[in-house]
């Protein structure tokens, strides 16, 4: 049962808005829906009655660096950290001694 179901709202399209006005549910007479969240001006999430989702992340300078959705594609642009190791470490991890030229 849809949320203006639940609710008896005969007055379509029926929204529901967050406090920055951003439409987070959206459902018209037919039954169709939608739910998302959005955080600073961009939908990070989303979700429909026909199966469909995404979810999506941003850089601080706004550009999306990931996404993920239910057809199964990914595009991972996040900065992947660089490992830091010890002399010790890399020695186990080579298998044999070595030297860093200078």
């Amino acid at each position: 049962m849809t949320i203006a179901q639940q609710l008896k709202v005969k007055d379509f399209p029926f929204k529901i808005k967050d406090s920055n006005n951003n439409v987070i549910y959206y459902e018209d007479s037919h039954g169709f829906w939608f739910k998302r969240e959005c955080y600073l001006n961009h939908v990070i999430y989303y979700e429909d009655s026909h199966g469909y989702w995404f979810k999506r992340e941003y850089d601080s300078n706004n550009n999306e660096i990931y996404h993920e959705d239910s057809h199964g594609i990914i595009r991972d642009n996040r900065p992947k950290s660089i490992p830091e190791y010890t002399m010790d470490e890399l020695t186990k991890i080579l298998g044999k001694e070595f030297k860093i030229k200078k």
